[in-house]
């Protein structure tokens, strides 16, 4: 009874870690015909908030934060600052350099990140893989990181992430992103 116990068990959590299910599958094309079309440079330009939860790997609530965002563009290069405050009180700033490429594909870098995320935009999504450096007060570890943004018809951005280390993830983000209350006339989907 054990046995059988063990290989159900196996053969589950084999299919669960299936490319082909869940949030890791998802691709940019099965996107190219939903919503309203997410443009980066116009979505992300301009004053945002931001707000979210950051998920630990049991699935608890780890942290939480609201961050500034400001978005600026000059053709197809642009800079996304985001500044975020945490609810345990500590701060981080971030500044994204983005570059728009051919076929709606743009790479990210910043600081923290290692290398150059790539993106993508399809219909109302836009996905961004990179490798992240935590600071050294939260480990120091490099994490993959997985960004899908989902475009609202109102405007408002879903944004969830997946970070992994070694193949297994290891947090998950689920945040808001929203034009600035002094900005919200300014910005139609």
């Amino acid at each position: 009874m054990k046995l059988l116990l063990g290989i159900t068990i196996l053969v589950l959590l084999l299919l669960l870690l299936r490319p082909g299910l869940g949030f890791r599958a998802q691709r940019p094309s099965d996107y190219t015909k939903t919503g309203p079309a997410f443009d980066i440079r116009k979505h992300l330009n301009g004053r945002f908030i931001s707000e979210g939860t950051i998920y630990g790997p049991t699935g608890r609530v780890v942290s939480r934060f609201v961050a500034e965002m400001n978005g600026t563009w000059d053709g197809t290069s642009g800079t996304l600052t985001e500044d975020f405050t945490y609810a345990g009180g500590g701060t981080q700033a971030r500044k994204w350099m983005l570059e728009i490429g051919e076929d709606g594909a743009f790479a990210a870098t910043a600081e923290d990140i290692i290398g150059t995320g790539t993106g993508q935009h399809a219909g109302a999504t836009v996905r961004l893989s990179y490798r992240i450096r935590l600071p050294e007060d939260a480990g120091g570890h490099v994490l993959d990181v997985t960004d899908w943004m989902y475009l609202m018809e109102n405007g408002t951005i879903m944004n969830r992430s997946e970070m992994r280390k070694f193949g297994i993830k290891v947090a998950e983000l689920i945040a808001t992103i929203r034009p600035a209350p002094d900005t919200m006339s300014e910005v139609t989907p």
